[in-house]
């Protein structure tokens, strides 16, 4: 197994049983996963289970060259700044009784830089908005250095703009940096645009996994949302527009 590679084999998670039939995909390097379906699934117990903070009731988990996860909230009980939180992902990199080193300070000014919040690397992390805060904690997830990244609902805070900011990074992260990507959403437009693979959780128990294109198709989301979709393509874009087929009564 490779470095930056995450496997995942017959894997079944939950608490007291189950959530899905024996689940099983293979996360190599460079790779973008999307964990797309309904809310409330399963998607973040699901990154819970990839972590090792919830124990897998059966199959297991083989991930070789860290795991750095981004959660969906973000509870800090003192008034740490912005830098200082994400200088926290520099911890395992620093010795005990240690300061940190410039090389750490550096990869934290890189971290805000990329995200467009070095402005904010002063202020207390508990001033910022929600999506404010779910950009820092992305960047400290990347000073990790970790291979494989889990972030859940990473767009769910954010106003368009920042959205395209953090789908954008997550791209750059697989393609150019070579990490292993997994990150969930309910908005397939997300995994489209830069999902390489998806796994469709579906109800009952079902779910598919593959490449996207292969797997978010208007059948398959029609199944998983439990309403008619279609694929708009727009001239001069690459990603196709979700459409639902309903009308509103007046």
């Amino acid at each position: 197994m490779n470095s930056g590679e995450l496997r995942v084999e017959q894997l079944l998670y939950g608490y007291a049983k189950p959530l899905f039939e024996p689940l099983s995909f293979h996360a190599r390097k460079g790779d973008v996963w999307a964990v797309l379906g309904r809310n409330g699934l399963g998607k973040s117990t699901l990154l819970d289970t990839l972590t090792g903070t919830l124990k897998p009731l059966g199959g297991r988990v083989e991930n070789k060259g860290g795991i750095g996860i981004v959660a969906q909230h973000s509870h800090l009980p003192f008034p740490y700044s912005v830098s200082d939180v994400v200088l926290m992902g520099r911890a395992q990199h620093v010795k005990l009784f240690s300061q940190p080193r410039r090389e750490d300070t550096q990869r934290v000014t890189q971290a805000l830089e990329q995200l467009n919040i070095a402005h904010l690397a002063s202020n207390t992390f508990s001033s910022l908005s929600g999506g404010q805060q779910q950009l820092v904690m992305i960047a400290r997830a990347l000073v990790t250095a970790s291979q494989t990244l889990l972030l859940d609902e990473p767009c769910s805070a954010l106003d368009l703009a920042n959205q395209q900011v953090v789908l954008q990074l997550i791209s750059d992260l697989a393609h150019r940096q070579q990490r292993g990507i997994i990150f969930t959403t309910h908005d397939p437009v997300h995994a489209l645009q830069v999902a390489t693979h998806t796994l469709l959780l579906l109800p009952e128990g079902k779910w598919l996994a593959g490449p996207t294109d292969s797997i978010a198709t208007e059948e398959n989301l029609a199944q998983a949302y439990g309403l008619s979709l279609r694929k708009i393509g727009v001239e001069n874009y690459a990603t196709p527009f979700i459409a639902p087929l309903f009308t509103i009564e007046r």
